[in-house]
């Protein structure tokens, strides 16, 4: 009996992108088997150094991020140059170098799971609201009482 041709893992997740220039998306990305990586400071900021240096490149503009134990949300508005799948590609491989050098595990264990989460903002959501939202995670996941006791998070607007 022949088993179904099935697509490649992440398929689903593509399905439908679209990458629109100066247009802005909520990104997810999550760690391989959500190991809790950005507990560690040092590979929290280096993280957060991937996030600035595409956003100082022109690429995209980082309106607001959170980077929780094991996944990032990132709200971002996408420049003229560089496609979303090449912008989440460019932090997630630059990320995975520098916190694979500190973590002197190099290249031989993934930090990301394949793939990522991406909404497109329509015209009638209010890029603020979902900036406090993204920033609100780690109170509502009982990481801290107070946004301003969490270390690793941006907006914009705040």
């Amino acid at each position: 009996m022949n088993k179904p041709c099935l697509p490649p893992r992440g398929h689903a997740l593509r399905k439908g992108r679209v990458s629109l220039p100066n247009h802005s998306y909520l990104l997810t990305t999550v760690t391989e088997q959500r190991e809790p990586v950005f507990i560690d400071f040092a590979a929290a900021r280096l993280l957060i150094a991937c996030l600035k240096a595409v956003h100082n490149g022109g690429f995209a503009e980082s309106l607001a991020f959170v980077v929780m134990p094991d996944h990032l949300h990132w709200l971002v508005q996408l420049g003229e140059t560089m496609p979303l799948r090449r912008v989440v590609q460019t932090i997630k491989g630059r990320s995975s170098r520098l916190i694979g050098l500190q973590r002197q595990s190099g290249a031989s264990k993934p930090l990301w799971q394949p793939g990522y989460h991406d909404h497109a903002l329509r015209s009638d959501e209010d890029v603020r609201q979902v900036a406090r939202y993204i920033v609100g995670n780690p109170i509502r996941a009982g990481l801290v009482e107070h946004i301003g006791d969490y270390p690793f998070w941006d907006a914009f607007w705040l």
